[in-house]
């Protein structure tokens, strides 16, 4: 799960034209009854670690019944797959069916490589998760469809709190925050491991604030970081990194934030569900005091706003497959198969009915309760530049922290960010 969700979390990198073929159904439309699609495969791209053994094995079986084609699954890997899902786009024969994490998907959408699946949607997305399945729409079309997500939840040690006198978990911010202060004056622990450059999760702040990174100027999309909103959420980080003795000018991962909690005298991080097997493997006693709980936002009735990481479906629009494509992801994108794949790999599924799959897995469902209202980084293709090193948004939440007001650090890197957005514009 770490090597997963940390790709489909954090996708940077500029994404190279595609000349994609034209989109039709090919041969098949129209085709019905038992045997409409027999003697057919179907090449269907699935990152490592998304789709169980078991969950492929029970799809495959259905789909073979319902069609009476066959599915070839094909393991892809994370490192690289951006410029191999182009190249393969724009050739004759693409992978019919593919995983794409959410924000990738507007570029991909952009250059034509993706299918519009608006006749999918009508059919058996009416209960989709909204901000679930925004990514998955470009420019007003539904181009891919949304599969499975994850965000973060704070992980805390139940002994530190304990030894803190703090029963229960905080339900505001502000009561999120007392805590935290009251485990730094009854304790020697440090009340919470927050690195400066935490930017998935100031990104999920922004998104609580109800602001946006950029902001079109005419025809040309620009930083917002000057914006009243997007200061609010970095003032609220900056509260709470306050209590922190994490680096100003490092990210979650370095060193590894599990790593630094396994250690013990920790009272808290923010983070994934699955950062707690770092914690593990670096000290198998710490499973043992490791609990969850959603992020608490300003008000009790509302959790903090979060970045919401995954994956979406999408058909080629060059596969000639594309109805037998749609009968796949009827399957895949079912009631029965969102909520086996929910329960076996943890992730969120698309609709908030069936987050019943979760019971029982404590990361799952302390993530779930945000997901309706979390958010992504700007869907927009130009975003992909962004993110390369030096990324301009950490070097604007270190400079806050570092002293400067959140305007002039804006106006800091406001000249980079631009360039950016115009690399693709």
């Amino acid at each position: 799960m770490k090597r997963k969700l940390t790709a489909a979390i954090g996708i940077a990198g500029m994404m190279v034209s595609i000349a994609a073929c034209g989109g039709d159904s090919g041969d098949d439309g129209g085709k019905a009854g038992a045997d409409g699609y027999k003697g057919e495969t179907l090449t269907v791209w699935v990152m490592d670690g998304s789709s169980p053994d078991p969950w492929q094995k029970e799809l495959t079986a259905a789909f073979e019944k319902k069609t009476q084609a066959k599915v070839k699954f094909e393991v892809q890997q994370w490192n690289g797959i951006q410029q191999k899902l182009t190249t393969s786009l724009s050739e004759e024969n693409p992978p019919d069916v593919f995983e794409i994490g959410n924000t990738q998907t507007p570029a991909y959408a952009k250059t034509g490589g993706l299918a519009d699946l608006a006749d999918l949607k009508s059919e058996i997305g009416g209960e989709w998760t909204e901000s679930l399945n925004n990514s998955s729409v470009f420019e007003g079309k539904q181009y891919a469809a949304p599969w499975y997500f994850a965000n973060r939840v704070v992980l805390y040690n139940k002994k530190i709190w304990a030894d803190a006198g703090i029963k229960g978990t905080p339900k505001t911010r502000d009561e999120f925050y007392d805590v935290l202060k009251t485990i730094g004056e009854k304790t020697d622990a440090e009340p919470i491991y927050l690195p400066g450059q935490n930017w998935y999760h100031f990104v999920g702040l922004v998104v609580g604030e109800g602001g946006e990174l950029v902001k079109k100027d005419g025809d040309t999309y620009v930083s917002n970081l000057d914006d009243p909103k997007v200061a609010a959420a970095m003032e609220t980080y900056k509260k709470f990194q306050a209590l922190s003795k994490a680096p100003k000018d490092k990210d979650e991962a370095t060193p590894q934030q599990g790593e630094v909690f396994a250690k013990g005298d920790v009272g808290a991080f923010i983070g994934m569900g699955w950062e707690a097997g770092i914690a593990i493997e670096a000290n198998p006693e710490i499973e043992k005091e490791i609990g969850y709980f959603t992020i608490p936002g300003a008000a009790a009735d509302k959790p903090e706003g979060v970045f919401l990481g995954g994956s979406n479906l999408a058909v080629a629009a060059g596969s000639q497959k594309q109805d037998l494509a749609k009968e796949f992801l009827k399957l895949a994108l079912s009631d029965k198969f969102e909520g086996r794949l929910a329960k076996l790999n943890g992730v969120i599924p698309n609709k908030e009915s069936l987050q019943t799959s979760l019971k029982g897995n404590a990361a799952a469902e302390a993530a779930a309760p945000a997901a309706a209202g979390g958010g992504t980084t700007p869907l927009i293709a130009q975003w992909a530049a962004v993110e390369n090193a030096p990324n301009p948004i950490k070097t604007y939440m270190t400079a806050v922290l570092g002293g400067k007001s959140p305007a002039e650090a804006a106006k800091q890197v406001e000249g980079e960010f631009n360039k950016r957005l115009a690399q693709q514009q």
